[in-house]
């Protein structure tokens, strides 16, 4: 583990963090048209905010993840670290803590999904005993964000 991850502090999310979570994610390539941001984690605010966390170096968040737990599986979304501090822990710090918190809900699986071509974070899950699942993803969008990303 580096320093960088042992000086990185995973705490909740901060109405005051969500400029930079969002210029984060957007470095992170995880914005999608469909999905506006700023609805994204009002909607998580609201339901959950105990499971949207984020990691910090010197006050600056370096990471975040928006986990879930709707009484059957625990879920796991938006795992960001920007390129320059991958390879230091802070992945495995944020996941770490999300499952900890899953654990202690009493959820009994998580899951996530990543996108086919992203080997480098297949990779990553897979280090962290993440295996793939044998089903498809399916999805309904119901409601429409109008986001002008």
């Amino acid at each position: 583990m580096s320093n960088a991850s042992q000086a990185a502090v995973v705490r909740p999310y901060r109405e005051v963090d969500e400029k930079t979570v969002i210029t984060l994610w957007s470095r992170c390539g995880l914005l999608r048209l469909r999905n506006d941001p700023r609805k994204d984690i009002a909607r998580k605010i609201a339901v959950s905010p105990n499971l949207f966390l984020v990691a910090v170096v010197a006050w600056e968040p370096v990471g975040t993840v928006m986990a879930g737990y709707e009484g059957h599986r625990g879920w796991i979304n938006y795992l960001a670290v920007p390129p320059s501090h991958r390879r230091q822990g802070i992945g495995r710090l944020l996941m770490a803590e999300s499952e900890r918190l899953h654990r202690a809900a009493g959820c009994p699986n998580v899951n996530l999904q990543v996108r086919s071509e992203n080997t480098e974070v297949l990779t990553f899950y897979r280090r962290l005993g993440y295996a793939v699942d044998d089903v498809l993803s399916l999805g309904k969008r119901i409601v429409e964000d109008n986001c002008d990303q």
